[in-house]
C-alpha cells in the first residue's frame, strides 16, 4: 500500500499479506489516462462534468441527510407529519369561531346603539356641556369625537377578550409559528397586509369600512389639543400614520419571527462576503470533489472527477480516497495526497491485497455512510414516524457498542445479519477504514475465500494460515490471561485468577529459557507435572539471571497436586486442542502454515476468517471461540489506531465469560465492537445474562425465540408510558313509561339494549415488547432490533422486515 506517511504500519507476523506493486484494473473499465502531472490540462470549471455521468457518480451525488440511528441514509427523505397529526382538534376550531361570532355580534350591536346604557360610562367621564341635557346626543364636535374614541377603546377591549377567551393562540401556532423560515415570516407578512387593508382600506383600494383604529387616534388628539388645526402639519400626520402602521405590524413581526430571521440573513450575508463567492448546488456535487477544490487541489479534483464519470472508480475507490483525504487534511499533508492522486488516480492507496471490490455482494451497501441495509422498518403504532417504511441499517457507529442477536436455527441470523455485516466490514476494510475478524463453523456461507486476506481453517491440513494462541504477545501474564479465559473461562470450579497464575508461572520461565512461548503440547506436559519436562526447565534456569523465574517455577511445583490446583483441568482442556485433527496447528506443527496473530488487525485493515470444525470437536471449537474473543478484547483495547475493528461470532455458544463481558464494555471507547449470535440465551451462564445485555448497546431478537429468551429482551428494553382508553357500557333503565316504551321499541328493532358509554383515558407503564409478543407476534423473516450509537443516541426496539 502506498501510504505516503499517512499510515504507521509495522510487521506483526511472519509472512504478511502480499503487497502487489500495481492493482489490476477492474474488468470492463477503459484504461486510465497516463498523462504525467506536468502536462495535465488546467483546472476547468466543475459545473459541468467532462464525461457522461456514471452510476458511481449518481451514487455519490445521492443525498444522505442526517437521520436517526439505524435508518438507511442513502436517498432517505424526511417523512412529512401525518395528516392526523397536522389537523387541529375540533374543540380548537370551535374555540376560534365561537368567540369570533360572538364578538362580531356584540360589535354589530354596539355600532347600532342597541346595547343598554351604552354611553352611560362615557357621559359620566366627560363634561356635561358636551351633551344635550337628558340625552346621549353630542352637543358639539367634542361629544362626537369622544364617541369615536369610545368606539376605538371598546373595539380594542373586544378584540383582546376574543383573543383571550378563544383558541387564537393555538390557531396562530398551528398556522404560523410552527413553520420553518422563511414560510413563517411570509405567512405573517400576508396576515399583516390583510390587517393593514382593514385599517387603511382606501390606501389598498378596497370598499369595506375601516376598523376603528385610525379615527379614534385622530379624535383623541383633537380632544387633547382642542382644535383641528393641528392636522395642518404634514409631519405630524405622517408620523401618526407611521405609528399606526408600526402598531399593527408589531404583533405580526413577533409571530413571524422577523427580527431573528433578519439577523440570520445578515449573518449569512456577512459570512458569504468573508468566505468569498459561494458555489452553486451543481458545483457542490460530491462527484466533483468540491472539498478538494475548496482546498486549492484543482488538479487532483479534476483527475478524480474524470475517473468517477468515466467509470474507472467504484464505490470502494471513492470511499478510500475520501478517507485518505480526511486523514491528509487532519495531518496537514495535502501535497503528499495530491502527488499520490496525480500518480495513481483512482487506484491510489489500494488495499495491500490489490483488491478494489469483493468477489460478490449479497446486500446493499453505502460506503460513504458506512452502512449496510438489513431490511425495512415496519410501520405501525410502535414505530416512530421517522422510521416507518425507512430502510434498517447498521454502521460502525452502532456496531461500536456491540450487538447481541438471538434466534433459533433457521431464523436467518447468518443470512440476514452475519453475512451482510461481514461483507460491509470487508468493503470498509478495502477502503482502509476497518478491520474485521469473522469466526464461524467450516462451511458457513460468509463469502468466498478470495473475499478475505487471511483464512485460518483450523483442523484442515490444507490451511495456509495457523492461529497464534498467544496473539504475538511478549508478556507472559497477558498470554496467560488469554489462555486461562479460553481454556477454563466457562468453568465455575476453576478460579480464573488461579488459572492465570498457574499458566504465568510456566510461561514466564519457559520464555526466559527458549525465547518463545511453549507450543500447546509442551504446555500440556508442564501443566500435567511431567517430571522430565519440569526438571529440564529448572536446570535451564540455574543461572543467576533467572532467579525470579526460578522462583516462579518453584511456586508452581509447590502448588502441583494440591486440592485447588488448576493444572490438571487446564491440561485436560489443552488435550482437546492437541488432538490429531489439530496436530499441525497452534504452533505445534512443522508444516508450511504461517501463524496468524490477531494483533495484526489492530494495525492493518485486514479481512480475516477463522473456520472451526463444524462437527466432532464441539468442545474444542468453543475453546477456540473463547480464546479468540479473549485475544480480541485485549488487542482491541490496547494502543491507538484510526480504523474500526470488529469481531463477528456466527455462533457464540459457550464463548461469553465474565471477563469477556467486562472487556466488551471497554470496546465502545476504543473504536471496536463485537457481534455475538446465539441460538438461545441459555447458551450463556445464567449469572451473565444481565451483565451481557447491559454490556451490549444493540440487541436483536429474531422470529421464533422462546418466551424465556423473550423475557430477557423485555427486561433489557424496559417499559414506556402509553395512553389507554377503557370503555364501559352501562344499560340505561328508564323511569317514565313513555321512555321505557321507546327503549323497548328500539331494542325490538335493533336487538340491542339502550346503553351509555363511559370512556376512561389513563397513562400506564407497559413493556415495550413483552416476552409473549416476542415469542408469538414476530412474523417469520422479521426481527425486533434496538440500537445505540457510540454517541449515545438510541433507537427503540422496532420490528424489522429482513426480507424487504
Amino acid at each position: 500500500m502506498h501510504n505516503d506517511e499517512t499510515h504507521n504500519t509495522r510487521r506483526t507476523q511472519p509472512g504478511p499479506v502480499p503487497r502487489p506493486t500495481r492493482p489490476p484494473e477492474p474488468a470492463g473499465v477503459p484504461p486510465r489516462p497516463t498523462t504525467p502531472p506536468s502536462v495535465l490540462p488546467p483546472a476547468s470549471s466543475a459545473s459541468q462534468p467532462p464525461h457522461p455521468r456514471s452510476p458511481v457518480a449518481d451514487w455519490l451525488d445521492e443525498p444522505r441527510p442526517a437521520a436517526e440511528p439505524g435508518i438507511w441514509r442513502h436517498g432517505y427523505r424526511q417523512p412529512k407529519a401525518a395528516r392526523q397529526e397536522q389537523r387541529l382538534a375540533p374543540v380548537t376550531i370551535v374555540g376560534f369561531f365561537v368567540p369570533l361570532a360572538a364578538g362580531l355580534l356584540v360589535w354589530s350591536l354596539w355600532r347600532h346603539g342597541s346595547i343598554p346604557y351604552q354611553w352611560a360610562v362615557l357621559k359620566l367621564l366627560t363634561p356635561d356641556g358636551w351633551w344635550w341635557a337628558g340625552t346621549t346626543s353630542p352637543k358639539g364636535y367634542r361629544g362626537a369625537e369622544a364617541m369615536t374614541v369610545a368606539d376605538g377603546v371598546f373595539f380594542a377591549i373586544l378584540v383582546y377578550a376574543m383573543a383571550r377567551l378563544g383558541s387564537w393562540r393555538d390557531i396562530v401556532r398551528h398556522v404560523v409559528t410552527r413553520r420553518p423560515q422563511p414560510a413563517r415570516a411570509l405567512i405573517a407578512a400576508l396576515g399583516a397586509l390583510i390587517a393593514l387593508s382593514f385599517v387603511f382600506p382606501k390606501a389598498f383600494g378596497v370598499g369595506w369600512d375601516a376598523l376603528p383604529v385610525q379615527d379614534p387616534l385622530f379624535s383623541l388628539i383633537v380632544l387633547i389639543t382642542g382644535s383641528y388645526d393641528v392636522f395642518a402639519s404634514v409631519l405630524l400626520t405622517d408620523t401618526l400614520y407611521a405609528l399606526i402602521t408600526l402598531l399593527v405590524l408589531w404583533p405580526f413581526a413577533r409571530i413571524g419571527g422577523w427580527w431573528s430571521f433578519a439577523r440570520q440573513k445578515l449573518a449569512a450575508s456577512e459570512r458569504a462576503k468573508a468566505e468569498g463567492p459561494t458555489q452553486t448546488a451543481a458545483e457542490r456535487r460530491p462527484s466533483l470533489w468540491p472539498e478538494l477544490r475548496e482546498a486549492g487541489q484543482h488538479q487532483a479534483a479534476d483527475l478524480l472527477t474524470t475517473e468517477v464519470h468515466t467509470g474507472r472508480m467504484n464505490d470502494v475507490d471513492c470511499a478510500r480516497v475520501g478517507h485518505m483525504w480526511t486523514m491528509a487534511r487532519a495531518q496537514a499533508r495535502l501535497s503528499s495526497f495530491t502527488d499520490t492522486v496525480l500518480r495513481e488516480a483512482g487506484a491510489a492507496w489500494t488495499h495491500p491485497s490489490g483488491a478494489r471490490d469483493l468477489p460478490g455482494r449479497t446486500a446493499r451497501h453505502d460506503l460513504l455512510a458506512g452502512q449496510v441495509r438489513l431490511g425495512q422498518w415496519v410501520a405501525g403504532e410502535r414505530t416512530p414516524l421517522a422510521y416507518g417504511g425507512a430502510g434498517a441499517a447498521l454502521a460502525p457507529d452502532t456496531l461500536g457498542t456491540s450487538l447481541l442477536a438471538v434466534g433459533p436455527s433457521g431464523s436467518g441470523k447468518t443470512r440476514h445479519l452475519i453475512r451482510p455485516v461481514v461483507e460491509s466490514l470487508g468493503l470498509q476494510a478495502l477502503a482502509g477504514q476497518c478491520a474485521v475478524v469473522a469466526l464461524c463453523a467450516a462451511g458457513t456461507p460468509l463469502g468466498p475465500d478470495s473475499g478475505f486476506d487471511v483464512v485460518v481453517r483450523l483442523g484442515d491440513p490444507a490451511s495456509v494460515h495457523d492461529l497464534d494462541p498467544y496473539a504475538d504477545s511478549d508478556d507472559p501474564d497477558e498470554a496467560a490471561a488469554f489462555l486461562a479465559e479460553g481454556l477454563a473461562g466457562d468453568l465455575d470450579t476453576v478460579s480464573g485468577q488461579r488459572a492465570v497464575t498457574a499458566l504465568a508461572q510456566l510461561l514466564g520461565p519457559f520464555k526466559a529459557v527458549h525465547r518463545r512461548f511453549p507450543a500447546l503440547p509442551e504446555l500440556r506436559e508442564l501443566l500435567e507435572g511431567d517430571p522430565s519436562a519440569l526438571d529440564a526447565l529448572r536446570v535451564a534456569l540455574a543461572a543467576d539471571e533467572h532467579t525470579v523465574m526460578r522462583r516462579e517455577l518453584d511456586a508452581r511445583l509447590r502448588q502441583a497436586g494440591s486440592a485447588g490446583d488448576p493444572g490438571p483441568i487446564l491440561a485436560d482442556r489443552i488435550a482437546l486442542l492437541v488432538r490429531p485433527a489439530f496436530a499441525e496447528f497452534f504452533g505445534a506443527g512443522a508444516g508450511s502454515a504461517r501463524p496468524f496473530s490477531l494483533r495484526a488487525v489492530a494495525h492493518h485493515p485486514l479481512r480475516v476468517r477463522i473456520d472451526v470444525p463444524d462437527r466432532g470437536h464441539e468442545e474444542a471449537s468453543r475453546i477456540i471461540t473463547r480464546l479468540v474473543l479473549a485475544q480480541f478484547g485485549a488487542v482491541a483495547t490496547a494502543g491507538e489506531r484510526d480504523h474500526f475493528v470488529c469481531l463477528v461470532l456466527d455462533d457464540a455458544t459457550g464463548a461469553v465469560t465474565a471477563e469477556s463481558v467486562r472487556r466488551m464494555q471497554r470496546l465502545r471507547s476504543r473504536n471496536a465492537g463485537v457481534v455475538l449470535a446465539l441460538r438461545t440465551v441459555g447458551d450463556v451462564p445464567e449469572a451473565l445474562h444481565g451483565p451481557l445485555y447491559a454490556a451490549v448497546g444493540c440487541r436483536m431478537a429474531f422470529s421464533g425465540v422462546t418466551t424465556w429468551d423473550g423475557g430477557r429482551f423485555a427486561e433489557a428494553w424496559g417499559t414506556q408510558w402509553v395512553e389507554t382508553r377503557d370503555v364501559a357500557r352501562h344499560t340505561v333503565f328508564a323511569d317514565q313509561p313513555m321512555t321505557r316504551a321507546i327503549h323497548a321499541l328500539r331494542k325490538l328493532v335493533t336487538g340491542k339494549a339502550v346503553t351509555t358509554e363511559a370512556v376512561t383515558v389513563r397513562q400506564v407503564e407497559r413493556e415495550r415488547w413483552s416476552a409473549s409478543e416476542l415469542a408469538h407476534a414476530v412474523p417469520a423473516g422479521h426481527a425486533v432490533l434496538s440500537l445505540t450509537s457510540v454517541r449515545g443516541e438510541h433507537a427503540p426496539p422496532l420490528l424489522v422486515d429482513l426480507r424487504a
